[in-house]
């Protein structure tokens, strides 16, 4: 898994811009994933595990009415973590996990239901359902590789946004 940190890093390095990330299931499982690789404090702001629901409301900025009528097992609440993990941590990027890692479920999701999501410059916003099987580390560990892959793809899209207009648009 490593791997997929150390590809984000470099990219990001590269670019000379910042990660921030919010969790919740996986609590701290990808701060960890990213600070295992060496330089990761060029890139890596910090993180905010959120475990418990008023914490995104209260640290993360997440609507406290959205979380109210939907509970945090959400794709728009994922979303709001993400903005406001980069907000808070002031970084160029911010990544957010919320879900059902089980034994059971919660706010009528299944276990193995996560919402992953991206916020970053330029108003990127991505946000991925993961509807995963196994058991609670499993479900954990691959939310994580569901999260890095995610950030990856927006940011070789961004990259190649960027690519066309330097080129004049073609």
């Amino acid at each position: 898994m490593t791997s997929g940190a150390a590809q984000v890093l470099l990219r990001l390095q590269g670019r000379g811009e910042t990660l921030a990330v919010a969790e919740s299931l996986t609590g701290g499982l990808v701060a960890a994933e990213l600070t295992s690789v060496p330089g990761a404090s060029q890139v890596f702001r910090g993180s905010v595990t959120a475990y418990a629901t008023p914490l995104k409301r209260d640290v993360l900025g997440v609507d406290g009415t959205l979380l109210a009528e939907r509970g945090a097992v959400d794709p728009e609440v994922a979303q709001a973590m993400a903005a406001g993990v980069r907000r808070v941590l002031s970084a160029d990027w911010g990544i957010a996990t919320t879900g059902v890692a089980g034994p059971g479920a919660q706010d009528g999701k299944p276990v193995g239901t996560v919402f992953i999501a991206v916020a970053g410059p330029g108003g990127t916003e991505k946000v991925a359902e993961l509807r995963l099987n196994g058991g609670r580390a499993d479900i954990r560990k691959e939310s994580v590789r569901g999260l890095l892959e995610l950030l990856s793809g927006e940011l070789g899209e961004n990259a190649r946004a960027q690519d066309t207009e330097h080129n004049g648009g073609n």
